[in-house]
């Protein structure tokens, strides 16, 4: 007897519709906002109020609209650090761990020469900021590069790593004598502080994002080495048949990734703690993956979103004041990383009907088949 039938398959699209890659993201967010709203409503919140306040808050007043562009600079250099790795499809996860080492050598700088010029300490608390923020993205791509260690697993770890060490110093040998038992240094001197742009908080800092970005971008699309970037990420057997030395293109950009993420704390240092304290970071590493799939890893649309996502955590912290846990910006990021990678698949991959393969069965009882 011959059976016929037929399966589903999942098989990527030769060609994505290009309008789906603004509707997609777009629907994720607002799926994102709709299960949001329905855990408010479950916990009696009127989401529509909450939303609302959120909103004015981020961007209804001038202090509200500073600090929330005070949250989208380190949320700007995270998520542009992160995107590069991911461009060559390496999963840097230890953007958080980056940006802790590199404020962490930041202010090894400024309590070192307390009394340095700007002139020169400035500049050496942002390339050591770097340097050790890339040193510590190196670690994992040694081996990712030579022997294929999974750098998810290990660039996730090292977040803890860095995070302990900097508790470790501002709980001990660093904490200031003066704080009054608070676990941070002693603040810095103002050749090793960032200047702001007028009353507000808003920092130099928020140049490096716009700057980089512009960077980013002629590196990835107008040079050689952005080419085979991006060629190593969509076919890494087509780079290795063209001659790209791909162990070593591995090396520097994980080295580049982690630099970027490095200034990100930098800034953090010198722009806005004016020294180095515990829970420096609420998770800027993290959230700085979700943006840069958020905006599929295109640096100029990063620079909009980390401004959305700097008004959303502004806007969290404010209606807390409404009995809202802080909780909730957390639980959003969360549940637009879910949608955005639910849409990643809905954009590139389909669901296609083929027919089986014929099947011969032997009639019941009979034992020649």
């Amino acid at each position: 007897m011959i059976v016929y039938g037929t399966k589903y398959v999942i098989e990527k699209k030769l060609a994505p519709s290009s309008s789906a890659y603004v509707v997609i993201p777009f629907s994720s967010i607002i799926l994102a906002l709709l299960v949001g709203a329905a855990f408010l409503v479950l916990s009696g919140h009127n989401f529509f109020e909450v939303y609302t306040a959120m909103f004015r808050g981020a961007f209804g007043s001038t202090y509200g609209l500073s600090e929330t562009v005070v949250r989208t600079i380190p949320l700007t250099l995270t998520s542009l650090g992160v995107a590069l790795a991911f461009r060559m499809q390496l999963w840097n996860i230890g953007g958080e761990g980056q940006l802790y080492m590199g404020a962490f050598a930041a202010t090894w700088v400024a309590l070192t020469f307390p009394g340095g010029s700007a002139w020169w300490v400035m500049p050496a608390m942002i390339l050591l900021g770097m340097l050790v923020g890339g040193l510590w993205a190196l670690l994992p791509a040694i081996p990712r590069a030579i022997w294929g260690v999974n750098e998810i697993i290990t660039t996730l770890m090292l977040n803890y790593v860095a995070i302990f060490w900097v508790d470790f110093l501002v709980y001990g040998p660093w904490k200031d004598p003066h704080g009054f038992n608070f676990p941070l240094t002693a603040t810095f001197s103002s050749g090793a502080i960032l200047p702001s742009l007028g009353n507000s908080r808003i920092h130099a800092g928020l140049f490096f994002g716009l700057i980089l970005a512009v960077i980013f971008y002629v590196v990835i699309y107008r040079t050689r080495w952005g080419y085979e970037i991006r060629v190593t990420g969509e076919n890494p057997g087509a780079a290795r048949y063209a001659g790209i030395n791909i162990k070593k293109n591995i090396m520097l950009v994980m080295f580049f990734s982690g630099a970027v993420c490095g200034l990100a704390g930098m800034s953090e240092v010198s722009g806005i703690a004016h020294r180095l304290q515990h829970g420096l970071s609420p998770g800027y590493g993290f959230t700085g993956i979700i943006i840069a799939w958020l905006s599929r890893l295109n640096p100029f649309v990063i620079v909009i979103v980390t401004f959305l996502f700097g008004g959303l955590q502004v806007g969290g912290y404010i209606v807390q004041t409404s009995g809202i846990p802080s909780s909730m910006v957390t639980m959003l990021q969360g549940l637009l990383l879910f949608f955005v990678l639910g849409g990643e698949l809905l954009t590139n991959y389909q669901v296609k009907k083929v027919p089986a393969k014929k099947v011969t069965a032997a009639p019941a009882g009979d034992d020649s088949v």
